[in-house]
């Protein structure tokens, strides 16, 4: 075969008229052929020069086969030794190719003439064998056959090393290694881009990686942890969660909007930073616990206004989910600071209309419209949202089973240091970059709609149909949900009237990537919302539901794609009216809530009977002491006393500065009960409770005393109004900036003007359920326990959060059924 092949190259580089050659002799010509064999042949020889110039510029053909001279050494009979098999195939490409033309062109093919005469035609093959002509025609009926097949397939080519795409001709290994340059251009972006995400998130701000909600709901419950809205975090979140989106990880923007908007309430509420410079004198009537809280409430309620486009959803939001303590004042508070959101989001998107902004803003503040499909439904409708409700919530509890393993995995490697957190955030990069790239090959061209109120195929940045090597008048469904943004995604599946633009198969394949690199994803070090992943997933099967039952229903596909969004959102988050309303909000259907409350219902309902919500196993997960807001069954069977922790340490009213010293040194406590003896008072007494914070601002202002005596108010004169207001983040006084001589640890120091003398107590032989529920309601960091009698102490002991914690109650008394 190879020699037969070298063969007909050697022929074909002698003047590439193999299988017609120009009849020369006069029994092979007359007088009346003469003429339309001169037309046949400039025909061909024009075609000729043509596909040879077509080769040598695609770098396929080093050498004119014509004159068998290379580029690089002169001609001769041995030259066509040389060339490289792939100079061979395309020489019997070309000469087949040229008498195609010729046939297309209605030219006959000169005949040969029998002993008798007569005309005889022959079979030509190009001057190939009979077998190597019917491989080259199962190549081309195999080209031709490919707009209705998937785009990555296995096709028998061993003769004819060539592909034509468009009105290009590549070989099959240059074809090959230009794929392959695309996924690594596309690969090394998405890499590059991930890295830079993660080495922020690992170096300068590890509480920037995540959602953020979950931390956001620790804070509102009372845990003040020093990262979590620090100024750092807050300009890490914005930078990576941008970088991170656009690096192509399964991720949204909503959770870290939240943790973003709580980040500027925090600074706001702090008087700015000093550190940064950014400090207003104004601001320093919010430095207290109350309304600070509230300001982050605000300030999450505008995340999610902002990321949705949903203000009210923004309020509810709030109100369900992230507040822990709620009032009237706060409602009116969130609802203002939501419609400023709308009002700004509105200016903003007005401005970038004519464009020049990119893709922000299409759609206004509707994100996903799908009110031009009429809602109405009936019997068979109604059991189909029941079916999506129940779906929502066994893969809603088994998707928050797979992320707290996931999460709990990730923690152990986060622990090894920033390079392991960097190391992991490449590789989840890599892997979705894979799975990106190579699945919409596997995919069907499908035929454009003739209806389609859109182009198709695609020819901007966002739309429904993708073309991904496919055909004119055709497009790729896969590739219109992956290499496509999360919001086209989700928009290309809530679109209504396109009952069959994605393949059964293509939806199953979707769902079952965002499904797992949504779970892997979550847990590494960028920020990572989980509102997007879990919309798409809902919506893939939701629209998989619909074509279940398209036979009998009457609701759109793309409805049924929101329901399956519903559902599932339900099912890992557990929320309801907040989710309902953002919904709404997102597609502006109002006739649809009925079914959109029915199953979120349904979801939360069956998700509750397996597992917790996502954002409460975060929290357990990071071992934040989230107090939830109902007692648990066991401590209606215990006291107060019962779980209070020792040994207790108390200051008397005036106390001796070095015991002060010794007792911050040697405790982490935040609040110290103050107790009045005699000569101070006629008999033992809880005068109030100091706190740490205090402690440490009066004993870095050195007014001491040398005898035990009530000083009174004559302490605070050395200090301002403003120095025992709560600091900010990282501010304040601590330990190591006091400066206190040997001779000072002996004076005394008056504590009666900055104790508080109105501590909240409980009896010691209060019910453990009632403490609890009282110190949630209240928003308490502090409980004092007192004595039933008298002739005792005054004080039992301190009960905190820690003390109320499953893990501290269940230490204490093993035993115990936690479930009883």
């Amino acid at each position: 075969m190879g020699r037969e092949r070298k063969s007909l190259a050697v022929e074909a580089g002698q003047g590439l008229d193999v299988g017609h050659r120009r009849p020369s002799s006069a029994a092979e010509r007359s007088p009346a052929t003469e003429k339309t064999l001169d037309g046949k042949y400039y025909m061909r020889n024009i075609y000729e020069n043509h596909m040879v110039k077509v080769l040598k510029e695609t770098s396929l053909l080093e050498e004119d086969p014509r004159s068998g001279r290379s580029k690089t050494e002169s001609g001769g009979d041995n030259a066509t030794e040389s060339w490289p098999s792939i100079n061979q195939d395309i020489l019997l490409i070309v000469g087949v190719l040229s008498k195609r033309v010729l046939h297309m062109l209605d030219f006959s093919v000169p005949s040969k003439r029998n002993n008798y005469g007569e005309g005889e035609e022959e079979e030509d093959h190009g001057g190939f064998g009979d077998e190597e002509s019917q491989e080259i025609k199962r190549f081309w009926s195999e080209v031709s056959a490919s707009r209705s097949q998937p785009l990555l397939v296995k096709r028998t080519n061993t003769s004819s090393q060539i592909a034509i795409v468009g009105a290009n001709v590549y070989s099959i290994e240059s074809l090959d290694y230009e794929y392959f340059k695309a996924f690594l251009a596309y690969a090394g972006c998405n890499l590059g881009l991930a890295v830079a995400a993660g080495a922020l998130c690992a170096y300068v701000a590890p509480a920037a990686a995540g959602s953020g909600i979950p931390e956001v709901k620790a804070y509102l419950n009372g845990i003040d942890a020093h990262s979590i809205l620090a100024p750092s975090t807050l300009f890490v979140k914005v930078d990576t969660k941008i970088i991170g989106v656009s690096a192509g990880f399964v991720v949204g923007k909503e959770g870290p909007m939240v943790h973003t908007g709580a980040c500027i309430a925090s600074l706001l509420g702090q008087g700015g930073s000093r550190k940064y410079h950014l400090t207003w004198s104004g601001l320093r009537y919010f430095k207290n616990d109350r309304d600070r809280r509230d300001l982050i409430t605000c300030g999450a309620a505008a995340g999610v206004a902002a990321a949705f486009r949903a203000p009210v959803g923004g309020v509810l939001f709030a109100l369900e989910e992230a507040a822990s303590w709620w009032r009237s004042a706060l409602l009116w508070r969130t609802f203002f600071t939501t419609a400023v959101v709308a009002i700004i989001l509105r200016a903003f998107m007005q401005f970038c209309s004519t464009g020049i902004c990119g893709l922000f803003g299409q759609g206004g503040l509707i994100m996903y419209d799908v009110s031009a499909a009429i809602a109405t439904f009936s019997g068979p409708d109604i059991l189909a949202v029941i079916l999506l409700g129940v779906i929502g919530g066994v893969l809603g509890s088994f998707y928050n089973y797979l992320v707290d393993k996931v999460v709990r995995t990730y923690s152990i490697i986060n622990e090894k240091g920033p390079g392991s957190k960097i190391l992991l955030v490449m590789t989840v990069a890599i892997l979705t970059s894979c799975c990106y790239y190579i699945l919409p090959w596997f995919a069907k061209c499908i035929p454009c709609p003739a209806d389609s109120s859109v182009s198709c195929p695609t020819t901007d940045e966002s739309g429904n149909y993708k073309a991904f090597q496919c055909p004119p008048g055709h497009y790729n469904d896969l590739a219109s949900l992956f290499l496509n943004t999360n919001d086209d995604a989700i928009r290309n599946l809530f679109s209504t009237s396109t009952r069959k633009e994605f393949h059964i198969s293509s939806l199953f394949i979707f769902f079952a990537v965002v499904y797992f690199l949504g779970v892997i994803t979550y847990g590494i070090a960028i920020p990572s919302g989980l509102f997007i992943p879990v919309i798409l997933a809902g919506a893939c099967y939701g629209r998989l539901v619909g074509r279940l039952f398209e036979s009998i229903s009457s609701l759109d596909t793309g409805l049924f794609s929101l329901l399956g969004a519903a559902s599932f959102l339900g099912g890992t988050m557990r929320m309801t009216v907040s989710l309902c309303v953002i919904l709404l909000e997102l597609t502006n259907d109002l006739l649809l809530l009925p079914l959109v409350m029915l199953v979120l219902l349904i979801s939360k309902t069956v998700a509750d009977t397996f597992n917790r919500g996502v954002y409460d196993q975060i929290l357990k997960i990071k071992g934040l002491p989230y107090l939830e807001a109902h007692a648990e069954p066991y401590m209606r069977h215990l006291v107060a006393s019962d779980v209070v922790s020792g040994p207790l340490v108390m200051f008397s009213g005036v106390e001796k500065v070095g015991n002060i010293l010794h007792a911050l040194r040697t405790t982490g406590h935040n609040g110290f009960p103050v107790i009045d003896e005699p000569p101070f008072s006629e008999a033992p007494e809880l005068c109030g409770l100091v706190l740490r914070s205090h402690l440490l601002v009066l004993l870095k202002g050195k007014n001491f005393m040398r005898e035990r005596v009530v000083s009174g108010g004559e302490v605070l004169q050395k200090f301002a109004a403003f120095d025992f207001a709560k600091a900010g983040s990282g501010k304040g006084v601590k330990l190591e900036d006091l400066d206190i001589e040997d001779e000072e640890m002996e004076m005394y120091v008056d504590l009666h003007p900055i104790t508080n003398t109105s501590p909240y107590t409980v009896v010691e032989t209060m019910s453990l359920a009632k403490a609890a529920i009282l110190f949630r309601q209240l928003g308490l960091r502090h409980m004092c326990v007192v004595p039933k009698t008298q002739g005792r102490l005054p004080i039992v002991g301190i009960l905190t959060r820690h003390d109320f914690m499953p893990e501290h109650i269940l230490g204490l008394y093993p035993h115990m059924n936690p479930h009883k």
